[in-house]
């Protein structure tokens, strides 16, 4: 059956703002961080407990996120999904003290915790397998133009107050609604499912979670996500307080690292896609990139050594690039492995670690950042990349699925 390329990634395309709005939600939260701080008096300690708060909730309800767009499938869970994070943002523009910003925070990571898997779900039953990574980059393009566009709204939250930018974003949710459900109806997933997706597996969904390939991705996403967590959440926090930035200042730096990250993510995904045309093993293939990318990521440390803010931003960017290479693999093998079927609840346990990791890590660097311990930062982040690589070398892509033939 003819299916044009062109069509199944506009649909793929218009289905990633919504991981704009996602990542732009969040982003302003961390953009906004020393404004916000600063009238609630709270410290860089007081902000990466703040962060746990969204993680711990983000954890504890990806699976759950999962399991709904498996069972009720992509519209309606999206829908229900950015409905409840948009009435989440609006919230927080109405909190009066750090104890209802907590609890905002975390009613937005509840429905943003289905963000990731919805996506690769989509790309599962739209995108051919070599052409996952590349989707996965697509859909960091979406979540780095989030980033980029959150210290837009410095100048707004100036002038007026850091709460008129919640309001805004949670109002484009329910735009993005209608526009996704009219371009899905034009560009059905149907055709595309019955071109590239694997048959219906008899398994139980949450069975998957038993799989040792999974429990395995699991781990090597905790291991390997703490760079992309540190310049997502702290790049702003680190410009004023080791750079001496203003707000202001910093909202000309901050953008730059999650846009250019973008192409960390395309680089990543080409890689793949190359060698898995010279040998068709999407694992091989993601796991060589993953390694690439590791290496790539030793030259996080002269961040030690930069000199200004222009230098810093330059190695933080490069630090971002090469986490976002081994990510987009990381992301696109539970789809290689289990079947876009049940994606949705493989590609949530990768969040549900994500989740955990900015839990136990976002109180760390805020104590590390607050006593200026900003050398173990770096390592802390830097190291942990090689073993999520040799964690990855025990992924089987011949072991069946349970409940499935041998």
């Amino acid at each position: 059956m003819a299916f044009s390329f062109s069509l199944r990634w506009i649909a793929v395309s218009v289905f990633i703002l919504s991981s704009t709005l996602n990542y732009l939600d969040r982003q302003i939260l961390n953009v906004l961080a020393p404004l916000i701080m600063s009238q609630m008096h709270f410290n860089q300690t007081g902000f990466g407990f703040l962060l746990s708060t969204f993680s711990i909730a983000y954890a504890a309800s990806s699976l759950f996120t999962g399991w709904m767009l498996d069972r009720f499938g992509i519209n309606r869970g999206i829908s229900a999904a950015v409905t409840w994070w948009s009435l989440s943002a609006l919230a927080i523009g109405m909190v009066t003290g750090f104890a209802g910003l907590a609890a905002c925070s975390a009613a937005l990571a509840i429905g943003e915790s289905a963000g990731v898997p919805a996506v690769g779900k989509l790309n599962g039953i739209y995108l051919k397998p070599g052409e996952r990574a590349l989707g996965a980059a697509v859909n960091q393009i979406g979540l780095s133009v989030g980033a980029a566009l959150a210290p837009l709204f410095v100048g707004v939250a100036l002038v007026y107050s850091w709460r008129v930018p919640f309001m805004i974003t949670g109002l484009l949710g329910f735009v993005w609604i209608p526009i996704w459900l009219l371009v899905n109806r034009m560009i059905p997933a149907r055709y595309a499912a019955a071109e590239f997706a694997a048959p219906e597996e008899t398994a139980s969904r949450f069975s998957i979670l038993r799989e040792r390939n999974l429990l395995l991705l699991v781990v090597a996403n905790v291991l390997w996500m703490g760079a992309y967590s540190v310049w997502s959440n702290w790049t702003t926090l680190y410009l004023t307080r080791v750079h001496h930035l203003s707000l202001k200042q910093a909202a000309g730096y901050v953008w730059i690292p999650p846009l250019l990250s973008n192409l960390g993510g395309f680089f990543g995904g080409w890689l793949s896609l190359l060698w898995m045309k010279a040998k068709p093993d999407a694992l091989s293939a993601r796991r060589r990139a993953v390694w690439f990318s590791a290496c790539g990521s030793l030259l996080s440390v002269f961040l030690l050594v930069a000199p200004d803010a222009r230098w810093a931003t330059a190695i933080i960017s490069i630090s971002f690039f090469f986490a976002l290479a081994g990510s987009v693999n990381i992301y696109a093998l539970p789809i290689d492995l289990f079947g876009p079927q049940r994606s949705g609840i493989a590609i949530a346990a990768l969040t549900f670690a994500f989740g955990v990791l900015q839990t136990v890590i976002s109180p760390l660097i805020g104590f590390l950042g607050d006593h200026s311990l900003y050398k173990e930062v770096v390592w802390l982040i830097t190291i942990p990349l090689f073993l999520a690589a040799l964690v990855l070398m025990g992924c089987d892509s011949t072991r069946p699925l349970r409940g499935q033939p041998g």
